[in-house]
C-alpha cells in the first residue's frame, strides 16, 4: 500500500504525466512552505477555499490572474506565471483558446447540440465519460478545463445561455443510465436560473435546420459576434458577419421547431425518470 501511494504521488507531481496535476502539487508545496492553509491562500488571492482545493487536486484550471497572485503571495518569483502557458496548452486545443477568452466576455451564448450535452451544462462525470470514450491521454486536464469554463455561469454578470438540443442528446445514455439520469436532472436544475433557457427538438419534427452538426454562437458587447463549429480534429471559429448572420438565422429556425422551454424541461425530467427506473 505504501508503494502504491508513493507511485500515485510521483504521477501527480510528474509534468510528463499531467501538467495540471504538476501545477497543483507545486502550489501545495509552496503554500505549505509559506505556512499557509488553503483558506489563507484563498483569502490572499481573492478567491474561494474550494477553488484553491480544486486547483491543487487538478480539478480546475487556474486563471492567469490566479497564478500571478500566487507568485505575489508566496514569493515564488514568477514560477507559477511561467507554468501557466504550458497548462493552458494542454488544457485547451490551440484553435479553441481564443473562443474560451471570448466566451468570458459574451453577453449571450446560443448553443445547438445534436449528440451530446453542451460543455457549459455537463457534469464532471459526464464529461469524463465522453473523453474516456475517445481514449484521450490527457483526460484529467480536459475534464478540469471543461469544468473551469462553467465558472462563467456563476458570475453575477453572467451571460444568458440559450441551448437547443436534438432529442438524440437525451436518448444517448453516456456513461450508462444512472450517470445520464443525473446529467439530465442537472440540466433541469440549471434551467431554474432564468438566464438559462433549454429547448428540445423532438424526433417527431423530422428534419430541421441544422442536420449537419452542432455550433455555438457568442453575442459580444464589443467586437463582432462569433460562431464556433465543431469537428473531429479541430473546430472553426467564424467571425465574418454574413456567416454569423446565417448561423443566427439557422438558430432562430431551430428554436421555432423546438418544444417550449417548459415542455422541454418536462421531457428531460421524464427521460431522467425513465433512466432511473
Amino acid at each position: 500500500m505504501a508503494a502504491e501511494k508513493e507511485v500515485g504521488a510521483n504521477v501527480r507531481g510528474n509534468p510528463h504525466v499531467s501538467t495540471l496535476a504538476y501545477f497543483g502539487t507545486e502550489l501545495r508545496i509552496k503554500r505549505e512552505e509559506a505556512g499557509l492553509s488553503q483558506s489563507m491562500l484563498a483569502t490572499r488571492t481573492f478567491c474561494t477555499h474550494s477553488l484553491v482545493s480544486r486547483i491543487e487536486s487538478a480539478q480546475r484550471v487556474p486563471t492567469e490572474e490566479f497564478t500571478q497572485r500566487c507568485d505575489e503571495v508566496l514569493g515564488t518569483g514568477g514560477l507559477f506565471l511561467r507554468m501557466w502557458p504550458v497548462i493552458i496548452q494542454h488544457a485547451y486545443p490551440d484553435w479553441f483558446r481564443p473562443f474560451v477568452g471570448l466566451e468570458k466576455d459574451a453577453t449571450e451564448v446560443w448553443d445547438f447540440e445534436n449528440q451530446v450535452v453542451p460543455g457549459l451544462l455537463q457534469t464532471e462525470e459526464y464529461a469524463r465519460a465522453l473523453f474516456a470514450a475517445a481514449r484521450l491521454p490527457n483526460t484529467d486536464e480536459l475534464v478540469a478545463a471543461r469544468m473551469t469554463r462553467q465558472d462563467i455561469l456563476g458570475r453575477d454578470d453572467r451571460a444568458r445561455l440559450w441551448v437547443v438540443l436534438d432529442e438524440n442528446v437525451l436518448r444517448r445514455a453516456v456513461g450508462g443510465p444512472t450517470l445520464m439520469a443525473r446529467q439530465l436532472r442537472e440540466i433541469v436544475r440549471a434551467a431554474e436560473d432564468q438566464r438559462t433557457i433549454v429547448q428540445v427538438i423532438p424526433y417527431e419534427v423530422g428534419a430541421h435546420a441544422s442536420m449537419d452538426g452542432p455550433f455555438v454562437g457568442l453575442t459580444l458587447d464589443e467586437g463582432p459576434d462569433v460562431v464556433c463549429t465543431e469537428g473531429r480534429i479541430r473546430g472553426t471559429i467564424i467571425a465574418a458577419s454574413t456567416d454569423v448572420a446565417e448561423y443566427s438565422h439557422t438558430y432562430d429556425l431551430l428554436r421555432a421547431d423546438a418544444l417550449s422551454p417548459r415542455a422541454s424541461l418536462d421531457m428531460i425530467a421524464a427521460r431522467a425518470k425513465e433512466l432511473s427506473s
